[in-house]
């Protein structure tokens, strides 16, 4: 399976952010494990740091010339003059920028507003307003748009691609959409903005070197080295505040110059972190810059249009980590925050903050005996009894399914050559996120997915066009070289399994498949209550294939996706050249009962792999005998050679990737958190606890136990000396029981009867239903096969 179907290797960088860099500390969510052992492990945190170099080392070592704009009694009372003289390059750049643009003919152009929808869901009308090249900017036209709208912008889109500045002046004909803060597009932008202002108050409270900030998905951090290797305390929380509000205040704009590779080698050559950037990851035409008040820094944007927009910021925490995520490399200071347009906004972020943390997996995996890890294996889910017979419903979930639906399940090998990995690409590309291995002198690698095995296993003998399609399904375990400080609980593991399925069919199938597949997804996530969105990512700039194929498969994917609405499936959302560089893509996001949305399932078409392993199929057409043999083409820049020209009567078949609830481990994490660990009675690893009420009715609830075992139901019983009121106490308390305590007494036991008190019913607590145990077995075994949301008999 492509990566993106579960444990995505790099930090999200997309829409704009600072450039990317492998990080190996988790994002907000990730740090609040319970035991501090495995906070210390998720974190990256360290006994022993290496010290950092002087932030001065590779500046001008003089006395600071530049007076800080703010400083405290605890921060730097002038900035270094590393500052100044970066900022004055800056300065003489842009002032020749700008000359440069009012030199340019400045031709009007056609802009048309795209409003987007009303709150009845109905299309606004188009608005075409008058522009200018080089002049006129998207923030301009907002004189014109509803307050309703405006006041929420962010930042632009043009025609549906590419995020813009409100002030970047547009450049020829477009369509201009604007972006709100509700809107994931929008909220990365705000806080990527909000990160440069936490980056300028610690280069005026510190003195310090950036490295990267970035928007995370709760809000932001910035990663710094600070003079003499000192560490963020929690004290330079409240400074760095006051800094952040006077910024706000001056309502410093966000000023984009776009810089050549030497003249960014003088104005960042103070810092090997900027340079590592520079050298390493830019192109060879360079990059832009931004400056926000004192601050100029490296960064692609796209940014709102000044920092009055942000009225409630506040840092969450500070923790180090590795420059690079190389631990091999400089320990840096890394700070976190979050921000947002209005103070109750803040407020509601840490409402839910205070109920995440309640539903954390990883408290909740303690509480209720499902997992752990341990040093011995980090990044390897270590599946308790309970745990285990979570997963294994998930499992059986889906084998019932994939047999109503005709798939076929395999099995690969968990290791392969390295030759396989090189024919399919994953080496040139990914072999640094694989682990691997020495084997009789060659390298081979633990799979990180399964379609290079399932190509091999369709392609080991001859195929007919009558078998297809073939839907082939795998729950092989996984292994990926997840960076250390990136590992996240049970969302971000080395060792997983997932429900990987590869589907090889004609073009002509493509639209039916893919109805099917949506099918499917409404069949799974409706069981948990999961509503779902979907996004089609279309053609990249740097695609394989022809035009035409690309063009056959996104209107297919297309159709399927209308069908899909106009069934009342919901709207879909299209995702201009996002799609990968071997076919276009189908994203789907779910979304829990906090809201928070989580990419499960990917639906991708596969043009490439098919090629690259020469798989073929004879189609209905009678093949006529060649009188040419087909050989194999010129050796290509990597030095395989090309696949074979196909003969008369013999087609490539179309590979569909798909996964819907992703990696197992990641989608129990997802569920205890959704559930708050009250788990709905088929899928609960503790289904019925049988409580008696005297000594004297033991044998009775042992039988209980029994009758109750015997239909494949996990039945827990306290024989206990507690009393009777203590034992129903402590089993409210372990909500992992999930429909029932039995209170057995002695008017039960005489007629052959439980008394049940419903988890999720109140007034069954006091004193519950007396229920014949025939009756109560049937109702129950019921609410099992059924997979029933709703614990209710």
């Amino acid at each position: 399976m492509p990566s993106g179907s579960s444990n995505s290797k790099l930090e999200s960088q997309s829409n704009g952010t600072e450039l990317p860099i492998r990080s190996k500390v988790p994002d907000p969510e990730g740090s609040q494990a319970v035991n501090p052992k495995d906070a210390q492990k998720a974190q990256g945190d360290r006994p022993q740091r290496k010290k950092t170099p002087s932030a001065l080392d590779k500046a001008q070592t003089g006395e600071a010339k530049s007076k800080a704009p703010d400083s405290s009694n605890t921060g730097i009372s002038r900035l270094p003059d590393f500052v100044a003289e970066r900022n004055a390059l800056f300065s003489e750049l842009k002032r020749k920028h700008d000359a440069e643009v009012l030199e340019k003919a400045h031709p009007v152009i056609q802009v048309v507003l795209d409003l987007g929808f009303d709150k009845n869901g109905s299309p606004r009308p188009e608005m075409p307003v008058a522009a200018k090249a080089w002049e006129s900017t998207p923030g301009s036209f907002l004189k014109h748009v509803d307050k309703e709208i405006s006041s929420d912008v962010v930042v632009a889109k043009i025609d549906g691609k590419e995020l813009w500045d409100l002030d970047r002046p547009l450049e020829k004909d477009c369509r201009v959409s604007y972006i709100p803060f509700t809107s994931p597009e929008g909220r990365n932008v705000f806080w990527h903005s909000s990160a440069h202002v936490l980056g300028e108050a610690a280069e005026c409270h510190f003195g310090c070197l950036l490295s990267h900030g970035p928007p995370v998905e709760q809000g932001f951090f910035y990663d710094m080295a600070i003079d003499g290797g000192q560490v963020v305390k929690e004290s330079d929380w409240s400074p760095l505040e006051s800094k952040a509000s006077k910024f706000f205040k001056e309502k410093q704009t966000f000023d984009r110059l776009h810089v050549s590779i030497p003249d960014l080698k003088k104005m960042f050559g103070y810092s090997k972190y900027k340079m590592y950037y520079i050298e390493n990851l830019l192109p060879p035409e360079g990059s832009t810059v931004y400056r926000c008040g004192s601050l100029v820094d490296l960064c692609l944007g796209p940014h709102i249009q000044n920092t009055s927009k942000i009225k409630a910021f506040q840092i969450m925490k500070n923790s180090s980590c590795y420059f690079r995520g190389d631990k091999d490399d400089d320990s840096l200071q890394r700070i976190y925050g979050v921000a947002f347009p209005d103070k109750k906004q803040m407020s509601e972020h840490k409402k839910f903050l205070e109920e995440a943390a309640k539903r954390d997996h990883r408290r909740i995996g303690i509480e209720q005996e499902l997992f752990f890890f341990n040093d011995v294996s980090s990044g390897s889910t270590f599946l308790l009894p309970h745990g285990t017979r979570i997963f294994n419903a998930l499992q059986k979930l889906l084998r019932s399914e994939y047999q109503k639906r005709g798939y076929s399940e395999v099995q690969s090998p968990n290791m392969y050559d390295s030759d396989l990995w090189k024919k399919s690409g994953h080496w040139q590309h990914y072999s640094e996120d694989m682990f691997v291995l020495d084997v009789e002198k060659k390298k081979w690698a633990l799979k990180p997915m399964n379609c290079p095995g399932h190509c091999v296993i369709f392609g080991h003998r001859e195929r007919s066009y009558r078998e297809l399609p073939l839907r082939m399904a795998d729950f092989g375990v996984l292994h990926r070289n997840e960076a250390s400080g990136a590992l996240n609980g049970m969302t971000r593991v080395r060792k997983f399994q997932q429900d990987d399925t590869h589907i090889f069919c004609t073009q002509d199938q493509i639209t039916g498949e893919i109805e099917g597949l949506f099918d499917f997804l409404k069949c799974i996530y409706g069981l948990f209550g999961f509503p779902f969105r979907l996004k089609l990512s279309t053609r990249p700039d740097k695609f394989l294939g022809d035009i035409k194929t690309w063009d056959v498969a996104e209107s297919k994917l297309k159709d399927a996706l209308n069908s899909f609405t106009a069934s009342g499936g919901g709207q879909w959302e299209l995702n201009e050249g996002d799609g990968a560089f071997y076919g276009p893509k189908i994203d789907i996001t779910i979304s829990d009962a906090l809201r928070r949305d989580w990419q499960c399932a990917t639906i991708q078409l596969d043009f490439q792999l098919p090629q690259n392993f020469e798989l073929e199929y004879m189609t209905a057409e009678i093949a006529a005998k060649s009188k040419t043999t087909a050989t194999s083409e010129a050796p290509s820049e990597e030095g395989a050679a090309r696949p074979k020209a196909l003969a008369p009567g013999r087609a490539r078949p179309v590979m569909v990737h798909r996964a819907i609830v992703g990696s197992f481990e990641r989608f129990m994490a997802i569920l205890t958190e959704h559930f708050a660990g009250k788990w709905p009675f088929w899928i609960s690893p503790r289904q019925i606890l049988v409580i008696p009420v005297m000594p004297a009715v033991n044998d009775y609830v042992e039988e209980v136990q029994s009758l109750f075992k015997a239909q494949k139901m996990y039945v827990d019983v306290d024989l206990s000396g507690n009393t009777m009121q203590k034992k129903i106490r402590t089993g409210q308390l372990q909500q992992s029981f999930a429909k029932a305590k039995a209170v057995v007494g002695a008017q039960e036991k005489e007629s052959r009867s439980v008394n049940i008190r419903n988890r999720d019913d109140q007034e069954t607590q006091a004193k519950g239903e007396l229920v014949p145990l025939d009756e109560a077995i049937g109702k129950l075994k019921a609410l099992k096969k059924e997979r029933r949301l709703v614990n209710a008999i």
